[in-house]
């Protein structure tokens, strides 16, 4: 810490300056460290703290609470000052500098003081009295002329300077000849052999005696009365596990025996001996407590009991007893077992001795010793352990012998795993050293072959010294504990104790054998009533085997003991069939299938729990393991091949586990496997399907059940299949017999999945090739292969034998559809195969390509369940399937006329109209009528497989009706087919025939056809019948002709078939929009003879004299033929209704009363009637041009726009309905808005113009006026005259179109406040670009007129913010925001007004509208990166103040406190009297507004191209759901365009 500043004035006083000497440049004396002082307040707070602690209970309550104030004060001052010495301190790099510079002006200022000082002190008080000595010359020139002194005084030689030391030359021969000294004293004296081991060195002798000590002598002269001297003692005794690595002996303790030692070496004749038994004795002494100490740990730390110290006497000996408890149990031995560690009375030089009783030999002794104290490492648990350890492998020898004798042949052995550094178990402790030898344990074999985890393992307990025996594998086995006390006690019981334990092993290998295969052993079974058969009576000879997948089936294997070899089995096999009951009177199953459905109910609630025998079969072992395919026995046939081939050097032998039984695994496998297959069989066989036997493949891969044949569908039927029969298609003989032609085999196999492991069935059904070719590329052989899977499970054959039953109905029944269907498909003037392509046909399914590319497919498949064809269409990689909207009208019209050719024309016809339908958006909008509520934009309903109906906005309808020749009929779905009436759920469309007809070819649909009819009303039933005939209503769903195959050719027919007839149903279809009634009238005439006129005639015969022949001049839709006849000229010359014309004109609502429409070309024409009178038949437009002239068809032909002119279907071909589905951009390009089709854009117009008309009505300040034309919605607001009307060009837009009214003069005569008429332009500029474009919200109109109900002034500037919006150019490089005028509520915007509703809002005095503001980038920064705000604007017209709605619970965010106070300060400052604050507020926060979060903008200059164009759309709510947001942004902003100036006011 540096040293704290001090003032240079002193105030401190003459002490505060002061440095002591020496420490001039160190710390100063007042300075103290930081971390000191925070320590010195921490200690004196804690001290207080404490006090207070002991102090406080014993005053009373106020006292102790003043106590506690002046405490937490007084501390709070302390810290505070802390705290504020600790800032202090963050500036203390300058305090330093300062306090060094100062500190060392103070040194130098007194070193100066103290040079003067000293100066004059020594010159006022040591100079005044110092004389100059007597020098002594003499001793000054000896010693500076010879460099010595040589009359120093003579004690001072004596008594201070050293001799000098002898060389090292003389110090070795002093040594050596110390050497021979000692020498010369050992060899003259008498030594023991004890200290026999010495070594002579640096004039000193050592004495080594191990594990004992050493010591060093030496003599002081070399006469034979001169003493020993000795010098040193080193006691070698170690306790190595309980000294933790200290001596043993202190060194005062070595001290006193040195002392001792010595005092005894004087003027003794023995000195020598006298050392050796002193120390000697010392030493055993010290081992006697090393191991009595260590009996001592090991009894009071693990032995506990197991060891006890009998008799202890210091110096003498230490007896241990051990096995205490084996010793309480034999009453032979008295004295029990103990070891006794002593020293030799007689001989006092001999080491210590060990003596055991009972007693060991005397090798075994002296080992113990050796081991456990003759050695390095001194432990008495080393002598415990390796004598329990000899005495144990003395007793396991003895009981080896007994086991020899009573088992025969069977070799039982003793193992002693002897290894170094190896954790033992007697003791649960570690023996570190050389020490060999563990406890010892003998293994006694029970089976052969028998693993070594399988053996008995007997071992000695070395705590207690019992017997303890185990199975290694089966430590739980409940006769080990009965066997050991055997052991411990009477040995009479082991033979019988082998031989359970020898069955129980035996189980627990069958188990074990059994656990991978799903079976389950048991060791009985729960009989109600025990049977009379020993093999089932409860005991250990016996184990059941219980089959997981067969509940009544139940394996017995009998168990039985060798005569020859007690240690082998023999296994015998019975196979029991059982049931379950719950009681006596309990019934079979057999009885139980023959009960009522309620009994068996009410049986089945309750569990069964007992088992009921009902028949037991033997196996023969050798035929059941040794049958083809068999392992077991092929091993046996190899061997005997080496064996006549001559003996081969290596046998090969196939090895398996002990505890494996090989024979029970393939026994219990052969059952598993051959079950099923014996029931399904029996279940074939119940119904009647032949069957051969259960045969094994070649190389024995698996097993397979052949079915001889399978029956044809319907033949077999019950209870409801009868009732249902009458509705399947019928299965001609000869289709039969040719599938049974191609029938190669039917194999029926089993199959395991390996990831869940269920068994399935796998049934293969083979086929000789197809009747119809495919483009796949496994399906190009000769041989067909259906595999068919079904999940095996117990007591459900049933069930399998009728799964496999409605599959071969699947492939029968669509086997008969293919075989039809191939014939046309291989006639070439059918032109079939250019249609479509046959991608896979595999027996179950056809999957059939069509359309352009062939890549969208459909498949068909029979379908069990419902007894009918399915579909399943599915799209390709670059175009969808749109047939799937119909998919249920087209399997009702398959599964009525089962013939696939239709639906193939019908699929070709249909592809392109459904799939312009499918372009239309469908997802579900909200707005639409509520904000919350979701409604879809455009919903497909199929009616039939001709008729589709499309619901816009739940709202409006449109009927389209596929026609041949690429022409489909569109009417307005909201008028009824069959009544007059209208549905209730829609609403007509009108001007639905105006817009169709702009897209009408005139050439295609309209030929010889009047304008004028549209202006008559359509007739219910003229409208879809013909004469009556409502097989154009009903279509081919219900049993109707197809509008594709009737149209200039007849359908595809089968030489089989009299003809082909498309009877047509007399009510309307069955699968059609709900919202549509039950036609009210009556069929006339009797359709069922319909093209029964001419007999049958083949394929390649030519067409009878009396068949319609075509004209000569040719044309049509296609070649006449025998399946393509054309009318002759006189059928349509006929004044009936003919039936070959009616069916190629079904579908023409006028078709009865205009024969003369027809499309067979080079007949001669005949003129209709005129539908009003004074109207020439002839007359028709004379426009010609295709659908994409669209204009010119439009201005040649205006149809009526009158709501009931939709009802009328009107031709349009595919590719004009794809001009008017496919998304486009909007023909008004001054309209940005994403592409929509034009379908939906007249729509939304129709709808909005629709809601438009309900504002006007339900609104007061709106009057609706009165208007002459059609389609135009005429209103007054406020002093304007509005009228909205559809662009007839393209009908896809709405204008609007506003009228100044003549307002009357104030009563001070001025005249009002009118706008002006660029404000009038920019009002309908916004309209037709902001309002009533996509999405066609209602609440855009409700603003909308909100805004023009708006007083005069404010309209004013709400017309400025829409100029401001629509051309952002006019604000110029001051504005830093773009503005939009928000009609409906954005998503973004504060809660105040719910989502979507109208964004333009009128209470009493105040106006609240919505702003969406964007930021204008600068510094190069993107459009994407701009902010961009939704203000909720509120103007009062009381006070003239613009201001931002709050609310009060949600606090507003940063970015709105920044523009609610720049309003305020606008309204406090810049407003100016008599002029309306809205737009100069508004446009002021455009200027001035800057977000707390950016900084001052540079550059901010937008020029052209720098993003897109502003006002593109108000807000991301105006965009439609199909099309992302687009960004917006100004577009040529900035000098040199025209400016746009501040409102004015009252004009």
């Amino acid at each position: 810490m540096a040293p704290a500043p001090q003032p240079l004035e002193g105030v401190g006083g003459p002490m505060t300056n002061y440095v002591p000497q020496g420490q001039e440049g160190g710390a100063r004396m007042n300075t103290i460290s930081l971390s000191v002082l925070m320590e010195f307040i921490t200690q004196r707070t804690y001290h207080d703290l404490t006090v207070l602690a002991e102090l406080l209970p014993r005053k009373t309550d106020m006292e102790r609470k003043i106590e506690i104030y002046n405490f937490s004060s007084r501390t709070r001052q302390l810290f505070v000052r802390l705290i504020a010495l600790v800032k202090w301190a963050n500036s203390v790099s300058k305090v330093d500098k300062s306090a060094n510079i100062m500190s060392f002006l103070d040194k130098q200022n007194m070193l100066f003081v103290e040079t003067a000082d000293m100066l004059a002190r020594t010159s006022r008080e040591t100079l005044v009295r110092s004389r100059l000595p007597n020098f002594h010359l003499p001793a000054a020139v000896e010693v500076l002329t010879t460099g010595t002194f040589n009359r120093m005084p003579t004690c001072i030689r004596e008594r201070i300077v050293p001799l000098d030391p002898i060389t090292p030359s003389e110090k070795k021969q002093t040594l050596l000849r110390l050497n021979q000294v000692i020498q010369h004293r050992l060899v003259t004296g008498k030594l023991l052999p004890q200290m026999r081991e010495f070594k002579i060195k640096n004039g000193r002798v050592i004495f080594a005696v191990k594990h004992e000590f050493n010591v060093a002598l030496t003599v002081m002269g070399d006469g034979t009365s001169v003493p020993w001297r000795l010098l040193d003692i080193d006691v070698l005794v170690e306790d190595k596990e309980t000294g933790d690595g200290k001596p043993l002996v202190h060194p005062l303790q070595v001290s006193y025996i040195h002392q001792l030692i010595q005092a005894r070496l004087v003027e003794n004749p023995n000195a020598l001996n006298e050392v050796y038994n002193c120390l000697h004795y010392f030493c055993q002494s010290l081992q006697l407590e090393v191991l009595y100490t260590q009996s001592l740990r090991l009894s009071y730390e693990r032995l506990d009991d197991n060891i006890s110290v009998e008799e202890y006497v210091p110096g003498v000996k230490i007896t241990i007893s051990y096995w205490r408890e084996l010793t309480k149990q034999d009453n032979k031995l008295e004295l029990g077992y103990r070891l006794t560690v002593q020293s030799d009375g007689k001989e006092a030089g001999r080491p210590l001795a060990v003596v055991h009783v009972p007693s060991l030999s005397a090798k075994d002794t002296a080992e113990v010793a050796d081991r456990a104290v003759r050695s390095d490492h001194l432990s008495m648990e080393r002598l415990i352990v390796h004598t329990v350890y000899i005495r144990s492998v003395s007793r396991l020898s003895d009981l080896k012998v007994e086991f020899q004798s009573l088992l025969k042949e069977v070799d039982c052995k003793y193992n002693l795993i002897k290894s170094k550094n190896i954790l033992l178990k007697m003791f649960c402790i570690f023996i570190i050293g050389n020490l060999q030898g563990t406890p010892a344990y003998l293994t006694v074999p029970v089976l052969t072959p028998c693993l070594r985890a399988e053996q008995i393992h007997i071992t000695i307990d070395t705590h207690t010294g019992m017997l303890r025996c185990h199975v290694p594998k089966h430590l739980d086995c409940p006769i080990m504990a009965e066997m050991q006390a055997t052991l411990n006690g009477d040995h009479s019981r082991l033979g019988p104790l082998m031989s359970e334990l020898r069955f129980w092993i035996t189980h627990r290998r069958c188990e074990k054998t059994l656990q991978h295969l799903p079976a389950t052993v048991n060791q009985n079974l729960t009989f109600l009533v025990q049977p009379d058969n020993t093999l089932l009576m409860p005991g250990r000879h016996k184990i059941f085997v219980k089959l997981h997948r067969h509940p009544t089936v139940v394996l017995v294997v009998q168990l039985k003991e060798k005569e020859s070899m007690p240690n082998e089995m023999e296994y015998g096999f019975f196979l029991g069939f059982i049931t379950y009951q719950l009681n006596e009177n309990d019934i079979s199953s057999e009885e139980s299938s023959q009960l009522p459905v309620s009994k068996q109910t009410q049986q089945s609630e309750l569990p069964k729990l007992y088992t009921h025998l009902d028949g037991l079969i033997e196996f023969d072992t050798f035929v059941v393991t040794h049958g083809p395919g068999t392992q077991v026995h092929a091993q046996t046939n190899k061997r005997k091949s080496n064996d006549l081939a001559g003996p081969s050097p290596k046998q090969q032998k196939t090895i398996y586990p002990a505890y494996f039984i090989p024979e029970l695994a393939h026994v219990v496998a052969m059952c598993d496997e051959k079950i099923p297959f014996f029931n399904l069989s029996n279940q074939f066989s119940l119904h009647n399907i032949p069957n051969s036997d259960l045969q094994v493949e070649s190389n024995a891969t698996s097993l397979v059940l052949k079915l001889l044949s399978l029956p044809m569908p319907g033949s077999q039927a019950q209870g409801e299949q009868k009732n249902n029969a009458q509705f399947l298609p019928v299965i001609e003989k000869h289709v039969w017999q040719d599938l049974l032609k191609r029938l190669i085999s039917i194999g029926i196999r089993s199959q395991m999945n390996k990831n869940n492991l269920i068994r399935h069935w796998i049934v293969e059904i083979a086929f000789n090739g197809t009747p119809l070719p495919s483009t796949h590329q496994k399906e190009q052989g000769t041989r067909r292969t259906v595999y068919l899977t079904y999940e095996q499970t117990s007591n459900n054959f049933p069930k399998t034998v009728k799964d496999l039953l409605n599959d071969w109905s699947k492939i029968v029944y669509l086997y008969t559809l293919v075989y039809d269907f191939a014939e046309y498909f291989k006639n070439k003037r059918l032109n079939i195969a250019d249609m479509i392509s046959i991608k896979s046909y595999n027996y179950l399914n056809l999957l059939i390509g069509y359309g352009p590319k062939k890549e969208v497919t459909f498949n068909i498949f029979w379908c069990p369940n419902t007894n009918g064809f399915r579909l399943i269409f599915v799209g390709g990689i670059s175009a969808v399937n749109a047939h799937s909207v119909m998919r249920e009208q087209l399997e009702n019209h398959l599964n009525n006329r089962y013939s696939l050719v239709h639906i193939i024309y019908i699929l070709h016809e249909s592809y392109y109209p459904l799939s312009s339908i499918s372009k239309l958006p469908i997802i579900p909008l909200l707005g639409i009528p509520r904000p919350q509520v979701p409604v879809l934009s455009f919903c497909i309903i199929a009616e039939s497989p001709f008729i589709i109906r499309l619901a816009f906005q739940a709202m409006h309808c449109i009927e389209i009706r596929f026609r041949s020749g690429r022409l489909v009929a569109i009417r307005d779905g909201a008028y009824s087919r069959f009544d007059r009436n209208l549905i209730d759920e829609f609403t007509p469309i009108q001007g639905l025939k105006s817009f169709l007809s702009k897209y009408v070819d005139e050439n295609t649909a309209y030929r010889g056809r009047s304008q004028n009819e549209d202006d008559n009303p359509p007739s219910p039933v003229g409208l879809e019948d013909n004469f009556n005939n409502p097989s154009s209503v009903s279509g081919a769903g219900a049993g109707g002709s197809s509008p594709f195959l009737s149209s200039g050719m007849r359908g595809p027919q089968s030489p089989r078939d009299s003809s082909l007839r498309f009877p047509a149903p007399h009510t309307p279809p069955t699968v059609s929009n709900p919202h549509t009634p039950a036609s009210p009238h009556p069929v006339a005439g009797n359709t069922t003879n319909t093209g029964q006129n001419h007999p049958n005639f083949n394929l390649t015969s030519p067409p009878a004299p009396h068949m319609p022949h075509p004209s000569p001049s040719g044309g049509g839709l296609m070649p006449s033929s025998p399946l393509n006849p054309q009318p002759s000229p006189h059928m349509v010359h006929s004044p009936g209704p003919n039936t070959l014309y009616m069916q190629g004109h079904q579908d023409s609502p006028f078709t009865a009363m205009s024969p003369a429409n027809t499309n067979w070309p080079g007949s001669p024409s005949m003129p209709r009637p005129s539908p009003r009178p004074g109207q020439s038949p002839e007359h028709k437009s004379g426009s010609g041009t295709a659908a994409g002239t669209n204009t010119s068809s439009a201005m040649s032909r205006v149809p009526s726009n009158r709501s009931w002119a939709g009802a009328t279907p009107t031709l349009l071909t595919h590719e004009a309905l794809d001009t008017i589905c496919r998304p486009s951009p909007h023909p008004n390009k001054d309209i940005n808005v994403p592409d929509i089709s034009p379908l939906e854009r007249f729509l939304g117009c129709v709808y909005l113009r629709r809601q438009l008309h309900r504002n006007i009505q339900s609104d007061e300040t709106l009057t609706a006026l009165n208007s002459t034309e059609p389609g135009v919605v005429l209103f007054k607001v406020d002093g304007l005259q509005c009228q909205v009307v559809l662009n007839q060009l393209h009908m896809q837009s709405l204008h609007l179109k506003i009228t100044q009214l003549p307002a009357p003069l104030t009563p001070d005569g001025k005249h009002p406040f009118q706008l002006a008429p660029d404000d009038l332009l920019t009002l309908e500029q916004f309209f037709d670009t902001r309002v009533a474009v996509s999405p066609y919200r209602p609440n855009a109109l409700s603003g909308f007129t909100r805004a023009l109900n708006c007083a005069p002034q404010v309209l004013k500037d709400f017309v400025q913010i829409m100029r401001l919006e629509m051309n952002p150019e006019l604000g110029g490089d001051q504005l830093k925001w773009t503005v939009q005028f928000c009609m409906r509520v954005p998503p973004t915007a504060t809660p105040i007004v719910p989502v979507g509703n109208s964004g333009v809002l009128i209470c009493k005095l105040k106006i609240l509208f919505f702003l969406q503001i964007t930021r204008i980038p600068y510094n190069s920064k993107d459009w994407k990166e701009s902010p961009s705000l939704v203000l909720p604007m509120v103007y009062d017209l009381n006070s003239n103040i613009t201001q931002l709605a709050e609310r009060r619970e949600q606090g507003p965010s940063t970015a709105a406190n920044a523009a609610s106070a720049l309003l305020r300060r606008f309204s406090e400052f810049s407003a100016q009297h008599g002029q309306c604050s809205l737009f100069p507020a508004v446009r002021d926060l455009l200027t001035n507004l800057q977000l707390p979060n950016e900084g001052p903008p540079q550059n901010q200059a937008i020029g052209q191209g720098m993003g897109p164009v502003v006002g593109a759309n108000p807000n991301p709510m105006m965009l439609s759901a199909m099309a992302p947001i687009g960004q917006v942004g100004p577009q040529q902003v900035g000098p040199g365009y025209p400016q746009m100036g501040q409102n004015q006011g009252q004009q």
